[in-house]
């Protein structure tokens, strides 16, 4: 194994080498076009992804990836930041080796090393210039090097580079994420921003979520780390008794009215309200429960918060 680091905005992670289209060119490539990738396919090509297994996640710019095997032009990676059941060490999948840059003693974590997290749903990377280049997903995070007026100075897997003070957060790398106020709460806010959100099967960044990837970034988005899949999620976190729920707890569902396989979660918003996001036909939206056509497969619910 080797580590290496995402060197595009969001690198998405498939499932095997053959397993992207034609069609799905513009994320291939360095840099990627997201917004434009999306913005082309219709709904029918989006469920393509679910359908023939195709996406398992995505990873950010600047996440740490350890590369095992390599296949022509493709990597095999695992992404410690994503827990699940797949891989003990982290989430599996194949990316373009192109979308992968050496490791730089500049990414190594050290105790109080700080970093600046994105907090806006869209950045852009600046030359010294001040002049923009790439965009940046909400929650990426890049290890900072200096703080100046309007501006923070971060290391890149391209070098240094500038971001806007006011469209990131600067944390410690090694310590929960401060936060004055009650974080449930806080992950209600943060999910309500991305209202309209169209779904994406494995999205992990502001240009998409899927149900689990969208919980999991919101509760990534106050300092709390969860696992990446909703069958995982469902099976940690403190048990929570319907009458018991509050704000921020996340709600999962089930096949056979919820006997069976968890294949979905929202996050419970209070007065009986969920915010999700549904399927590829849809965006994050939310609903009552009451009535709502998943309600009597509700199967268990988690705090993480």
């Amino acid at each position: 194994m080797k580590t290496a680091i995402v060197s595009v905005s969001v690198a998405t992670v498939w499932t095997k080498p053959e397993s992207p289209r034609d069609i799905d060119q513009l994320a291939l490539g360095t840099p990627v076009y997201a917004r434009s990738w999306l913005a082309s396919l219709t709904i029918d090509e989006k469920l393509g992804f679910y359908d023939n297994n195709a996406i398992q996640t995505q990873a950010l710019y600047g996440t740490r990836v350890e590369v095992g095997e390599e296949q022509g032009e493709w990597s095999h990676v695992l992404i410690p930041d994503q827990t699940c059941n797949k891989n003990e060490k982290g989430y599996p999948g194949w990316i373009p080796s192109h979308q992968l840059s050496p490791w730089t003693p500049a990414f190594d974590v050290s105790e109080g090393q700080k970093q600046a997290l994105v907090t806006a749903a869209f950045t852009h990377l600046h030359n010294t210039d001040k002049e923009p280049g790439m965009e940046l997903a909400f929650l990426t995070r890049l290890p900072l090097i200096e703080e100046t007026e309007g501006w923070v100075t971060v290391a890149t897997p391209d070098g240094t580079a500038l971001l806007r003070k006011e469209d990131v957060r600067i944390v410690n790398a090694n310590e929960p994420v401060e936060l004055t106020g009650n974080r449930g709460e806080m992950i209600v806010e943060t999910g309500k921003r991305f209202l309209n959100l169209h779904y994406l099967w494995g999205g992990m960044s502001s240009y998409g979520y899927d149900c689990s990837g969208f919980a999991y970034n919101m509760h990534r988005s106050v300092g709390i780390q969860i696992p990446r899949d909703a069958s995982d999620q469902a099976r940690a976190g403190q048990l929570v008794e319907k009458e018991d729920l509050l704000p921020g707890d996340l709600l999962f569902f089930a096949y056979e009215e919820g006997k069976g396989r968890v294949h979905h979660v929202g996050i419970y918003m209070g007065n009986g309200e969920m915010i999700h996001s549904p399927d590829s036909r849809s965006a994050i939206e939310i609903v009552k429960l009451d009535g709502y056509k998943l309600e009597k497969e509700h199967s268990v619910s988690r705090r993480y918060w």
